[in-house]
């Protein structure tokens, strides 16, 4: 797809809401810099509004958008690192996901992990929409674990490649015997 000299991957149809009327319309989502891969993504409430999150509430914040995108991609709800460094407010979800026959207006859900309220105001830059292509598997079942290849990892899980790659490879330098490293796992 090219428009205006830029080529693009995939097509991105918006409606901004009109609910409050045609003089408070929500922002359209943006890249905040010429290298950011996502579009930052802004809280839409009534003029003068807000919403005040207590410690443990989690709630979807709207932004008043609706979006249509093409079959074969999604948008993914991302934090924004700023927000998530600099406040209690954490996305359960994340990230999450707009898929493309979804119609309704797109929220953020967030949850005030910490001890004092939050206020999210309009127009705060809330989450990243990064657009993704998504691939649909064929789907097989098998009648077997026997037909799944053998790996090195098996069926370890949650830490079992450890945790950090310096202190693994000082484990193999002082100890001498694969019992001695062993015995610290």
């Amino acid at each position: 797809m090219e428009l205006l000299g830029e080529k693009y991957s995939c097509l991105l149809q918006i409606f901004r809401s009109t609910k409050y009327g045609k003089d408070h319309l929500p922002s359209l989502p943006y890249y905040a810099s010429n290298g950011a891969a996502g579009m930052d993504v802004e809280a839409f409430f009534a003029p003068g509004s807000s919403l005040t999150l207590n410690p443990g509430e989690r709630c979807a914040v709207p932004t008043g958008l609706y979006v249509q995108l093409m079959k074969g991609y999604e948008i993914q709800v991302r934090p924004r690192s700023g927000m998530s460094l600099n406040s209690t407010l954490l996305m359960p979800n994340s990230p999450g996901t707009i898929d493309s026959d979804y119609r309704g207006e797109t929220k953020v859900i967030f949850l005030n992990n910490g001890t004092l309220p939050y206020t999210i105001k309009n127009g705060d830059r809330i989450a990243q929409w990064v657009v993704a292509k998504i691939d649909i598997p064929m789907i097989k079942e098998v009648s077997s674990l026997e037909v799944f290849s053998k790996t090195t990892r098996g069926t370890s899980g949650f830490g079992s490649t450890g945790f950090n790659n310096i202190q693994e490879k000082e484990k193999e330098s002082v100890y001498s015997t694969k019992d001695e490293i062993d015995f610290l796992v």
